[in-house]
């Protein structure tokens, strides 16, 4: 980029990137409520009580539900960051999931101070070796990663049935789930008296220590390198781009598993067919709101958590098909893709002037 580009180039901040995404899809998602015969300020206003009513509801609920849409978010930016597109999120969480569960429940009577790490360990391994398959084909043979990651999600969700419906299945065999882990297993809840567990938290350190890495590390240089140009960073930053495209992958891969062993031990405390309703995939629109900044990823997890614990309460108090919020989210991600080439098309023009 020249240096005239960079002062010609609109001041445009990634919050404002965002918000001028947020508002507009406001706009047009109350255009499409009228026109679908509902009432958008009937409707909004159900979904600002559903996920901000009172302060339990924002802890219990909103930010429950933002926690594994912040860890898939976070696996998401930094696999993205490095021009590494993984689109199996999804697929890394229910193998993370599997093996959480699987630690937990094999090691009974273990204290929590073992027990906990470990099924955590567990779940982000599994994430990690899920994600290096797709990692190996692209980098040993030249495979493209979005069909990969996208067909490894179907693998594991298929691989999921099979288990709950087998070898992991409850001990009573009525129910396709596995048994309850262990007490010990449970994540403690971070703010006594409500649903909101330590998961968040490991969430929010995980995003400032990725933030930190990105910005204040080599490492974190060379990965940017890559995904700005890999031929490029090769050949000027003269370090091989396959090493970080490795790291890319299996750091992406570790947090989405991890991501499932933290809902397996904060929440459902089993594994169960259908676990995630598609947090892998709301991911991606958490991500790029956040304009891939892992700090911004906090405040837009939460954005997205709000929809889902709105959701039900628009449904129930104005009568709007949850569904809905599902077409909300992807407005999202329409609006912040075109927000963001209007601004580059603006700056285009005004590096040529």
């Amino acid at each position: 980029m020249s240096t005239t580009t960079l002062r010609t180039r609109p001041p445009l901040t990634p919050a404002l990137t965002a918000a001028t995404a947020l508002l507009a899809t406001l706009a047009v998602a109350a255009a499409l409520l009228a026109l679908g015969g509902y009432s958008p300020g009937d409707a909004f206003a159900a979904l600002f009580r559903g996920a901000f009513g009172s302060w339990d509801r924002f802890v219990s609920f909103t930010l429950v539900r933002a926690t594994p849409l912040l860890l898939t978010g976070l696996a998401v930016a930094f696999a993205f960051r490095a021009r590494v597109w993984n689109i199996g999120a999804e697929g890394q969480l229910h193998a993370g999931a599997l093996a959480g569960v699987a630690v937990a429940v094999a090691l009974p009577g273990t204290p929590g101070l073992i027990l906990i790490p470990a099924t955590l360990l567990a779940a982000a391994a599994a994430g990690a070796l899920w994600a290096s398959v797709p990692a190996a084909m692209k980098t040993g043979m030249g495979v493209g990663e979005v069909i990969t990651t996208l067909l490894m999600n179907f693998v594991a969700l298929f691989m999921a049935q099979f288990l709950v419906q087998g070898p992991l299945r409850e001990s009573r065999g009525v129910f396709n789930q596995t048994d309850e882990i262990p007490a010990a297993a449970h994540l403690p809840d971070l703010i006594p008296g409500t649903r909101l567990h330590l998961g968040f938290l490991i969430g929010v350190l995980i995003a400032v220590a990725l933030w930190l890495y990105l910005t204040r590390t080599p490492g974190g240089f060379r990965l940017r390198a890559v995904g700005a140009s890999p031929r490029a960073a090769e050949v000027s930053g003269r370090f091989r781009a396959k090493p970080v495209v490795w790291l890319a992958f299996l750091t992406s891969g570790a947090i989405a598993g991890l991501a499932g062993g933290v809902q397996i031990a904060g929440i459902t405390h089993r594994m169960y067919e259908n676990l995630s309703p598609g947090w892998g995939y709301t991911a991606i629109a958490v991500a790029l709101l956040a304009r891939l900044n892992p700090l911004a990823l906090v405040v837009t997890a939460i954005v997205f958590g709000a929809l889902s614990a709105g959701g039900g309460a628009m449904q129930r108090d104005a009568g709007v098909p949850e569904v809905w919020v599902r077409g909300i989210e992807a407005l999202v991600i329409l609006a912040v893709l075109t927000v963001d080439r209007s601004w580059q098309a603006l700056a285009d023009r005004g590096s040529r002037g």
